[in-house]
């Protein structure tokens, strides 16, 4: 199977602008995250644990296949560019990123659409019977909607897109050990016969592997509503097929990817059904406890299942942990759990207790977090002087790629060619994002920046999305320079605070939060750092208000089309 080369390598994209920079483009240099949420200081690490989420930040909706001892696992990107971010792991326990599966523009046409708008819940799965994996999804942008993408080797990239035609979201793949295929995903009821609000199917199709296409006319629903339609269960979703033992497990979501999310299971004789929910279900969920429960991790479901390298199985799915004013800043993030499946159904082992940040880890494995390439988990420190001609791939664009405005300088650093867009416009911004992967952190960067007129601003921000952020940056007004710090909610922005500030030498700017709690700082030439604006709510970073699916994001921002004015 032909496929187009992977521009990415696994140590990063090449960094290098396609339009050229003016003289006076920003320069990012000496980036640092560091993450201090109080429940890692008091739960340090003891020998044979490992923390959970294994994934921190938004990595949401995670889906998890294996070749032999090779584990893969993918997460949703929405609007993000590249798209859906890929992990490969031998243990289960250690992930490093190797790329991103949708990184090309003839991938994801993502530049008009809002942040949360974009890519959902890709599923990946491996067809041993024709020895290729196959990423599906739903694109709401581009003119996708649900499309397929395929490789032999993930390490090496993937094919451009196979649009096909069903409607609904949430697709996922299985292939029988009979060569048949099979595709399930979330849909609306036929018309006219919804229930009530939420009210969703699960439905199946035959699917032509030699084509990439479903079978006309083989679709049937296979779960109305959910577990019991006489309670009404709302948003039955995120399917998956399993085979153990010669019988059909069916995996959905349900509940809404809220705070009444969970997992259920039914079982059938034929891929195709009848399927009969377990006796048992829930068989993972957070929404039984009390709201002010300390360390709360909240909303878990949309899980996917695996078979481990000891033979035993476990679960990756997404849940929230907010913080002490319950808003929720770092978004959903990946989670572990193993599974007991000793009897006819699957079990989350302890995902029906509060979850807790630590598990023990399996037999012979070393915990590798943040050595080697592996992500970190816990209160981890990501630094980049940007010295190398590659970038990390933890470092994101949005609605467009990074390399359309990133380039490095002459004398080092990352440079941002500035777009004529701002961040509150729905267009590819040139803002390179890390996510918030804490409740407490602090970030930092040192800018060099002259502007030469009041449009130009280069600075942080932090962004939840394009109506909802802070913007903390250097601009220019009448023979003045200023440093400004500007709150945007519901798309009005004001300016919380600016002061004139010399930029002859280079200025450092810093975030710090102490959960919903934010202060912009900075210092200039290396020195205290000073605050700006005091005390400002992070409660418009938080999906709680800003609404969405992602999290919050710190970005390195330069704009042309500055509308800060002090």
């Amino acid at each position: 199977m032909a496929v187009l080369a992977c521009l990415f390598l696994a140590s990063g994209v090449s960094v290098e602008a396609k339009e050229k920079a003016p003289k006076n483009a920003p320069v990012f240099t000496n980036f640092v995250y560091q993450g201090d949420d109080k429940i890692y200081k008091e739960n340090p690490l003891q020998p044979g644990e490992f923390y959970n989420p294994i994934l921190q930040g938004c990595y949401p909706d995670p889906s998890i296949t294996r070749k032999g001892g090779d584990y893969y696992l993918v997460n949703s990107s929405f609007a993000m560019f590249p798209g859906v971010p890929i992990f490969h792991s031998t243990d289960l326990v250690n992930w490093k990123q190797i790329g991103h599966v949708l990184d090309r523009e003839s991938q994801l046409k993502v530049e008009d659409c809002g942040i949360s708008a974009g890519v959902y819940a890709p599923a990946i799965s491996y067809n041993k019977n024709n020895d290729t994996f196959y990423m599906i999804t739903t694109q709401f942008s581009g003119g996708f909607g649900n499309m397929v993408v395929k490789t032999q080797d993930p390490m090496k990239g993937w094919s451009d897109p196979i649009k096909l035609q069903f409607g609904g979201i949430d697709p996922s793949l299985f292939f029988d050990d009979n060569g048949k295929a099979y595709l399930v995903h979330n849909d609306a009821p036929d018309r006219g016969k919804e229930q009530y609000e939420g009210h969703r199917v699960i439905k199946i199709w035959d699917y032509d592997v030699e084509n990439d296409r479903v079978i006309p006319g083989t679709d049937k629903i296979i779960v109305d509503g959910g577990v019991d339609i006489k309670k009404k269960p709302i948003w039955i979703e995120g399917p998956h097929i399993y085979k153990k033992d010669g019988r059909y497990y069916l995996m959905c979501a349900e509940g809404g990817t809220g705070g009444w999310h969970s997992e259920v299971i039914f079982v059938a004789d034929d891929p195709r059904g009848p399927y009969t929910p377990a006796p048992s279900n829930p068989i993972l969920t957070q929404r039984y406890f009390p709201q002010n429960r300390a360390n709360k991790v909240d909303w878990a479901g949309h899980a996917d299942l695996v078979e481990g390298p000891d033979g035993k199985y476990y679960g990756v799915f997404l849940a929230i942990r907010p913080n002490e004013k319950d808003m929720v800043n770092a978004g959903r993030e990946t989670f572990i759990l193993p599974v007991d499946w000793s009897g006819d159904f699957p079990v989350f082992e302890n995902g029906l207790i509060p979850l807790e940040c630590k598990l023990k880890l399996p037999k012979g494995v070393e915990y590798k977090a943040g050595k080697d390439g592996f992500f970190p988990n816990g209160n981890f420190k990501f630094e980049d002087s940007f010295a190398s001609d590659s970038l990390d791939l933890r470092w994101i664009g949005l609605r467009g790629p990074r390399e359309k405005f990133i380039s490095i300088a002459k004398k080092g650093g990352l440079q941002i060619t500035p777009f004529a867009t701002n961040i509150k416009e729905v267009k590819p911004t040139s803002t390179l994002f890390y996510r918030q992967q804490h409740s407490s952190f602090s970030a930092s960067t040192t800018l060099k920046f002259k502007p030469k007129a009041e449009n130009e601003l280069a600075g942080l921000t932090c962004y939840q999305n394009e109506r909802f952020n802070y913007v903390f940056g250097v601009t220019k007004k009448d023979k003045d320079y200023l440093l400004v710090l500007a709150k945007t909610a519901k798309g009005q922005t004001t300016i919380v605070a600016s002061t004139k500030i010399d930029v002859e030498a280079p200025v450092s700017l810093q975030v710090v939060a102490d959960g919903n709690d934010y202060r912009f700082n900075y210092a200039v030439e290396g020195g205290e750092y000073t605050n700006l604006g005091g005390t400002v709510s992070g409660d418009i970073l938080s999906t709680n208000v800003a609404g969405g699916f992602t999290g919050s994001l710190i970005g390195l921002y330069a704009t042309l089309t500055n509308d800060i004015r002090p």
